[in-house]
């Protein structure tokens, strides 16, 4: 293996999308969602250390997560749970990661991906970040992983590339905003726009160059604990210091601002498992496209739902159909697929009881 090659793995998020199974104290990427027998963040780590040492896999989460890593990921050490004392975004915690990979190895390259998402050929994935990572060794670049549309999602960020590009590796004209339905249907026709993933690949050399140049106050603030970086003294600072640093993505503080920045059009399925909705679109399904995780189900005049329980629970349902129907410790959620988007609504209603 490649001892350059260095992967931060973002494991910080809430997926308020999938309560009740997903919650504040224990959010989805610690969750078996597709019932595979591993969590989405081991399927993540799995799919990360097939090309990269496992002593240079970090995990970026929040701070009360730690225990939760460190029981699902046993392979790794507590100083590769690199922890944020507080909510700020992509782009301080990518920053604090860049500095402190730097200090061990001025050389590396490394991969930013989140810790969630759901990719079924990890050979094309892997095949992928290789050839990411030859182009940034050889290339001053900031590049991501662009996935090609398969309909008009009016949930993703898209990234439009330069048409008359014949290289595989494409460069990026500009990031697009999620779009309405018909500015969508626009980019599919344009051929020329990939959905967002959210997976970037860069040298730590040209990425810490574009904090500096894009974020001059994130790199003053993360470069003063140069001396703290992988010593005992690192946890201390960050705990003084990241609260400082600016609520920001890494879209808008650095790549949307850089000319350097490429896309290689991903040769792998993949779906960022944001809702109940595309869970069940990655389940296998029964005649009636019906799909269940755990659960014994006895199903009539039922189709096109979702059905989780916990352990082997059997479930009846008659006259249901398009319906997510969850049923967790104390919570049970009957609710339309249709209005999924209104889960996260649901959930703030719920804590209040």
């Amino acid at each position: 293996m490649n001892k350059n090659y260095y992967a931060i793995i973002m494991a910080g998020g809430v997926g308020s999308r999938f309560w009740p199974v997903s919650t504040t104290e224990f959010p989805k990427q610690f969750h078996d969602m597709l019932g595979s027998g591993q969590t989405l963040i081991q399927k993540t780590y799995s799919r990360l250390s097939s090309l990269i040492p496992q002593e240079n896999i970090f995990i970026l989460t929040n701070a009360n997560y730690n225990d939760i890593v460190l029981e699902q990921l046993p392979q790794i050490k507590p100083n590769q749970v690199l922890l944020e004392p507080a909510m700020r975004n992509t782009a301080p915690c990518i920053a604090y990661a860049s500095w402190k990979i730097k200090k061990m190895n001025p050389e590396a390259l490394m991969v930013v991906a989140p810790s969630d998402h759901w990719i079924e050929d990890e050979k094309a994935f892997c095949d992928n970040l290789e050839k990411s990572f030859q182009f940034c060794e050889a290339n001053n670049a900031l590049m991501t992983l662009g996935i090609t549309p398969t309909f008009p999602n009016t949930g993703f960020g898209y990234i439009e590339y330069d048409k008359t590009d014949k290289n595989d590796i494409k460069k990026v004209h500009q990031f697009r905003e999620k779009p309405n339905y018909e500015t969508a249907k626009s980019f599919l026709h344009a051929g020329n726009f990939l959905w967002n993933a959210g997976i970037f690949i860069w040298s730590v050399k040209a990425v810490t160059e574009a904090f500096e140049k894009f974020q001059p106050q994130m790199s003053e603030l993360f470069l003063q604990g140069h001396e703290a970086y992988n010593t005992d003294n690192e946890r201390s600072f960050i705990e003084q210091n990241y609260a400082k640093a600016e609520n920001i993505s890494i879209d808008y503080a650095l790549m949307e601002n850089a000319d350097n920045v490429y896309v290689l059009p991903a040769n792998f399925d993949w779906n960022d498992l944001g809702t109940w909705g595309q869970l069940h679109e990655k389940l296998e399904k029964d005649d009636y496209k019906n799909g269940v995780i755990n659960a014994k189900v006895i199903l009539e005049n039922a189709s096109n739902n979702i059905v989780r329980t916990d352990a082997e629970k059997i479930v009846v349902i008659d006259g249901l159909h398009d319906y997510i129907i969850v049923d967790k410790a104390d919570v049970l959620l009957i609710y339309p697929k249709s209005k999924e988007q209104d889960i996260k609504r649901i959930t703030a209603l719920a804590n209040d009881l």
